[in-house]
């Protein structure tokens, strides 16, 4: 597994993806999903060209920011956070892309507040409408947006999703239209501390088709570092 080579290549299908729709391929970022690779993968992926390192897991993200591997690279936090973990990721990651619920959103704007800084953050879309996911479903935004409206300490900069799992090659691409119906949306509503700057949608397998329906923001786990074994406890 060459990731140097690898990551060329998702640059280069990125870029291609991009001008395909009409677009410059300078407005999509790369988020490598480092999560279960160590700091020397992640230091080889962004010396290759990776411009933001996503995290999953809170102690990964503190172990990994101890050895140095995100150094050149900015960090975002991309996985699912627990309140009391967030104290590990508040004010360290310039963006927490999986602010899931109301509890969270808040919690992360007390955390924000104490220590003096606004803490960017996308809200995270259960576009499918899946049980097993997390996530806000898009008739809970417009409420919840208010409320970001009246904190201090949080700042919402987009929204993010993951779909659900297909096999079929294109077959999220109505998820990911929804989303960025959502995303222009609320563009136009003009709420108070919110600005749609990015959606993050499209991983290994459909990043492609995201970009198609107006991706800026893809987030690229395996097919840089290939496939993660996962122990036995984790499956």
């Amino acid at each position: 597994m060459n990731i140097t080579e690898n990551v060329l290549s998702i640059k280069s299908k990125i870029a291609e993806a991009a001008r395909t729709a009409g677009r410059s391929p300078e407005d999509i970022t790369l988020v490598a999903a480092t999560k279960m690779n160590g700091a020397e993968a992640v230091r080889q992926a962004i010396l290759a060209g990776v411009p933001v390192c996503g995290e999953n897991r809170a102690q990964e993200l503190t172990e990994k920011y101890a050895q140095g591997a995100y150094e050149g690279a900015g960090v975002h936090f991309i996985g699912h956070l627990q309140k009391n973990k967030a104290r590990q990721v508040v004010g360290v990651c310039s963006l927490i892309q999986s602010v899931d619920s109301v509890g969270l959103l808040a919690h992360i704007d007390k955390l924000a507040r104490e220590l003096g800084i606004i803490q960017d953050v996308l809200l995270e879309v259960n576009v499918g409408g899946e049980e097993t996911k997390y996530g806000f479903s898009p008739e809970q935004l417009p409420p919840v947006l208010e409320q970001v409206s009246n904190m201090s300490g949080v700042r919402v900069r987009g929204l993010m999703t993951i779909p659900p799992i297909s096999d079929y090659k294109g077959r999220n691409r109505v998820c990911f239209a929804r989303m960025y119906q959502l995303f222009i949306d609320i563009s136009a509503k003009k709420y108070d501390n919110v600005y749609m700057n990015f959606l993050s949608m499209g991983m290994s397998g459909d990043f492609e088709d995201a970009i198609a329906e107006g991706s800026n923001m893809v987030r690229v786990g395996s097919a840089i570092f290939g496939p993660r074994i996962y122990p036995a406890a984790d499956k």
